[in-house]
């Protein structure tokens, strides 16, 4: 007995011996939970705005934009990205903005309400750029009012256009029928006309716009501007303000890209302001010639002094053109597209 409890008081002793010697394992740790991992702030999706689409009018409607065209060229500066096309006739510049080929486009301001009216409500007027550029030009010295016409041959361009439309009417507030008293002959380019008169006998008086009426002067001895149709216009208590160009652009552009429409218009005034300013004019003249909108910087220097360059929106843009729309309507309501744009035609203004 005792010899068998000795063996079992021993083994018990040896297992006790080796569970305190058995070194004690750590308790599990849990795995940390995962912070949960914030979900991006939605950002919206990148535009797909590359550049604006210009186009522009060789002559004086196209002047105001030669310093934003040379700050732009090539239209990948973010600050200034525009690709600009220039164009000799008005009716190119108004196909390429019917089809979208085009978002902004310089137009005679005629020609933006037939747009406008033809595309209904497609387009909107979005500044004022030129006032009136057109002069009668003599060789002699015959002619110092509008009732000195009477009798006469005038050679022109811009008919049915605003050229032929503002003379029109000028004759009539002057006394003249434009069919009975004088002898009126369009041509199809101001190039036609000057030449014309390059060869003209004494007494030879035609219409021209600035710069072609500047290069005529400055060719041909004995030819002086005596008319300024702007002063002749206000002299005659007519409408409104004589207003030859404009600024307009698509309207799915402007509600697409308001902002860009918002930054044009304020590197464009700032390019008018420049143009214009005694100060630049021989550099802005040299702008005028390197884009093609006037031929030689010599007589681009001649003619931006005369080419009324202006900026003119929102309600003062409205005030300056209803009166000269409506004497375009009355004139002939086809030249205008029918009748007067509403107020959904003025950028800015609709709303």
């Amino acid at each position: 007995m005792n010899k068998k409890w000795n063996k079992i008081l021993s083994l018990l002793l040896a297992l006790a011996l080796l569970g305190a010697c058995t070194p004690k394992l750590p308790e599990p740790t849990p795995a940390p939970t995962p912070s949960p991992v914030p979900s991006p702030s939605a950002t919206p999706a990148p535009s797909d705005f590359s550049h604006t689409r210009v186009a522009m009018l060789k002559g004086p409607t196209g002047l105001g934009a030669a310093k934003l065209m040379e700050d732009s060229a090539g239209g990948e500066d973010p600050v200034y990205p525009y690709s600009f096309e220039t164009y000799a006739d008005p009716t190119q510049a108004v196909a390429a903005l019917a089809k979208g080929e085009v978002d902004i486009a310089a137009l005679p301001t005629n020609l933006a309400s037939t747009l406008y009216h033809k595309l209904d409500g497609g387009i909107q007027l979005l500044a004022l750029n030129t006032y009136g550029v057109l002069y009668i030009l003599e060789r002699g010295d015959s002619i110092h009012t509008m009732a000195d016409l009477r009798g006469k041959t005038i050679h022109a361009y811009g008919q049915g256009a605003n050229p032929e439309f503002v003379l029109n009417y000028l004759l009539e507030q002057n006394g003249l029928d434009p069919k009975a008293d004088v002898d009126i002959r369009w041509y199809g380019t101001t190039d036609e006309v000057t030449a014309l008169m390059a060869e003209g006998e004494e007494g030879s008086v035609c219409m021209l716009p600035v710069p072609a009426a500047t290069g005529l002067l400055m060719k041909k001895d004995g030819f002086r501007a005596v008319l300024d149709l702007t002063e002749v216009w206000r002299n005659s208590g007519a409408s409104g303000v004589l207003t030859m160009g404009c600024l307009v652009a698509r309207t799915a552009f402007i509600e697409e890209y308001p902002q860009e429409v918002e930054t044009f218009l304020e590197q464009y005034e700032a390019s008018i302001s420049y143009m214009s300013d005694p100060g630049n004019l021989t550099d802005a003249a040299a702008l005028a010639e390197k884009w093609e909108i006037v031929p030689k910087a010599a007589v681009a220097q001649q003619a931006i002094p005369d080419a009324n360059l202006c900026f003119v929106t929102g309600v003062d843009m409205l005030e300056g053109i209803q009166g000269y729309y409506q004497v375009l309507f009355r004139a002939d309501p086809k030249s205008i597209g029918g009748s007067i744009p509403d107020s959904a035609f003025y950028y800015g203004l609709s709303g």
